[in-house]
């Protein structure tokens, strides 16, 4: 029986040993998804040539600082909090974010499980404007890395020239995706006149920091039941586009990203499949991001 007894407290000592061992590296690989890195599959053709459906990709979270918040409220309004990064979002750069219209085009929200991946093409302060498929930044013609622009514009050209479900949804604007803007990018701070055409640009942005309806009526702006003459923005904005131009649903069909909602900076390919074949793809293995 002492034999016995002995070897079941080993067991159940061993056991306790084990749990504790496991819920140590648990929160240890918690502690790495929240605050060291995050992966995401590609899924589409959307950043070829710099990305491949069956992608693999990492973000180093420090580079542009980790985010804290409630995971039980950031279905719904939540507050996000940046710890300090190594370095700020630069154009070009390529990141991953959540997507800000996962309900339709109504409203922003977020959602934890559905991420974009896409170039940052115009940044805070930044007055972005696309004519015949080129992107022009404050007046200049910007060349963004690896977006295909006036070289396929032959194949774009037959292309229907006004689009009804690009940003800003409004008709009277007639803008299209190969004809665009221009717009003002919003940095933290700004300050607008509160006009119709800010009201369409700026509606949505306005009410996902107000949590608050804003309306236009005869040329008035009431935010909530509130008339208001300008508006001062809490939070800074993105405009993201995808390499492949042709076959990418971005910030000229949705508008801009809240910088809460951007993850953090595409980082390295770690592994690529084929999707189609399942072949691993070793050229891509271990690839940097650029």
């Amino acid at each position: 029986m002492k034999w016995v007894s002995t070897y079941f407290y080993k067991v159940v000592n061993g056991l306790v040993d084990l749990l504790y061992y496991l819920c140590v590296a648990g929160l240890v690989w918690i502690g790495m998804l929240v605050f060291v890195f995050a992966t995401f599959k590609i899924p589409s053709n959307s950043m070829q040539p710099t990305l491949w459906p069956g992608d693999n990709v990492m973000v180093l979270k420090p580079l542009l600082g980790a985010r804290l918040f409630n995971l039980f409220s950031a279905s719904g309004p939540t507050t996000i909090h940046r710890m300090p990064g190594i370095s700020k979002i630069k154009r070009n750069d390529v990141l991953v974010f959540h997507f800000p219209y996962p309900k339709g085009w109504s409203h922003i929200e977020m959602d934890l499980l559905l991420y974009y991946i896409k170039r940052c093409v115009g940044l805070p302060g930044d007055t972005l404007s696309i004519k015949r498929g080129q992107f022009y930044l404050n007046g200049e013609k910007e060349h963004p890395v690896n977006i295909a622009t006036e070289e396929d514009w032959a194949v774009s050209d037959n292309r229907q020239k006004t689009c009804y479900d690009c940003f800003p949804l409004d008709s009277l604007s007639g803008w299209s995706e190969d004809d665009w803007g221009s717009m003002y990018i919003p940095a933290k701070g700004d300050s607008i006149v509160m006009n119709r055409t800010h009201f369409y640009l700026y509606r949505r942005l306005i009410e996902w920091e107000q949590q608050t309806r804003l309306q236009y009526s005869d040329s008035v702006c009431l935010l909530g039941a509130r008339p208001i003459a300008g508006y001062r923005f809490r939070h800074s904005y993105y405009f993201m586009a995808g390499d492949n131009r042709l076959h990418s649903e971005d910030s000229r069909r949705w508008g801009l990203v809240p910088e809460p909602y951007i993850v953090g900076k595409a980082w390295l390919v770690w592994k690529s499949v084929d999707p189609y074949t399942g072949h691993f793809r070793w050229k891509r293995f271990m690839k940097f991001i650029q």
